[in-house]
């Protein structure tokens, strides 16, 4: 027998979700955002539940090539961009999108062998007719990655000379867009830095997909939404017609009977007030779940929501009987999914979806369902 913690992606959310932000943003193409091992639903699932998308968005170039071996032949946007000369040649070589948000990005595109150069055998190299798609970065104030207001339009003229490059358009990224002035104060800073003529844009993520329709331009970039999760405080997934993809699941293996005054687990964090009966969970911070989320975290036992007691353990955490009498060893486990959103059990642990989603083990099983 296998250890039964495991996830369970649904392929039909994906596809939902996906289809969700269509009807918000109607008039752009989308880049869905996969990242992370696609936020850790694995790419496998990404490719089916994303089928529709006018590309996919990532950081990790072995993804974006492990993506065109599956079959994916659509665009494929690198959103640190190059990481060095090497990255230049062979985003080349696979097709993909690069986004430059530094001038050192902007030499190694001049560095490329332009096309329909040939070496001193008459030959090409191999990539001499392929031209990149490139996306220029700004800087609107989150100030990670992006050129300065001031700087722009000097790197979007030395783009537009390189003969590697076949287009260029311009994008930036939202700190506060889940706020409801959020995008603001950076959307004067672009609209002072965009040239007079017309160009292709990318702006808006999940919470201006959803919030700040004026930010939605040629391409959106949704991340979190497309995986059931809310970009906002506040707000639930499900309020917003978002499906949860992943299911965390596992069962009871062990039921305890408690006598007022007894402790759960490590440094006696628990003590029962009155006698109980706990169940313990084969799953742990080794599995991915966040050992800071203490006693009270959401759990549903049998489709019967109660709450995590004491110290999450490596391998184990444990669970209030109290609502399920009946409990048993073998019963089912849900830790995040259809009954428990795993945005209630971020928050309560103090962080966010994305680290609950990114954060799950190697060792844990993964079925990809329909």
């Amino acid at each position: 027998m296998t250890r039964p913690t495991r996830t369970r992606i649904h392929v039909s959310a994906l596809q939902h979700n996906l289809s969700q932000v269509g009807r918000l943003a109607p008039n752009s193409r989308i880049w869905a955002v996969v990242k992370a091992n696609a936020y850790g639903h694995g790419l496998a699932a990404a490719l089916r539940g994303f089928a529709r998308a006018d590309g996919l968005a990532m950081v990790e170039f072995g993804h974006a090539l492990a993506l065109r071996r599956l079959g994916w032949t659509r665009p494929l946007l690198m959103l640190e961009g190059a990481f060095d000369a090497a990255d230049v040649s062979l985003a080349r070589a696979a097709g993909l999108s690069l986004v430059v948000h530094e001038p050192r990005q902007i030499d190694w595109l001049a560095g490329a062998v332009s096309p329909g150069t040939a070496d001193g055998d008459g030959a090409t190299d191999g990539l001499a007719d392929a031209r990149l798609d490139v996306f220029l970065k700004v800087n609107t104030g989150m100030n990670r990655l992006g050129f300065a207001p001031g700087d722009c339009a000097a790197a979007a003229g030395r783009l537009a000379s390189l003969a590697a490059v076949r287009s260029i358009t311009w994008m930036t990224h939202f700190a506060d867009a889940d706020a409801p002035a959020g995008v603001t104060a950076p959307l004067a800073r672009w609209r002072q830095v965009l040239p007079p003529s017309p160009v292709s844009c990318s702006l808006a993520n999940s919470a201006a997909i959803i919030d700040h329709p004026v930010t939605h331009a040629d391409w959106v970039r949704p991340g979190i939404m497309l995986y059931g999760a809310s970009p906002f405080v506040g707000r639930s997934a499900s309020a917003l017609g978002l499906q949860p993809a992943m299911h965390f699941e596992s069962r009871l293996i062990a039921v305890q009977s408690l006598a007022a005054g007894d402790a759960v687990g490590y440094g006696s964090g628990f003590v029962a007030p009155a006698p109980m009966r706990i169940g313990v969970v084969a799953c742990g911070y080794a599995d991915g779940y966040p050992r800071h989320a203490g006693t009270g975290a959401p759990v549903a036992v049998s489709g019967v929501r109660t709450r995590t007691v004491g110290r999450v353990s490596m391998d184990m955490l444990t669970v209030d009987l109290t609502p399920i009498p009946a409990a048993a060893p073998g019963d089912p486990v849900e830790l995040w999914g259809a009954q428990i959103p795993i945005d209630e059990v971020a928050a309560w642990a103090g962080t966010i979806a994305y680290e609950l989603m990114c954060a799950i083990a190697p060792r844990v099983a993964m079925l990809v369902e329909d």
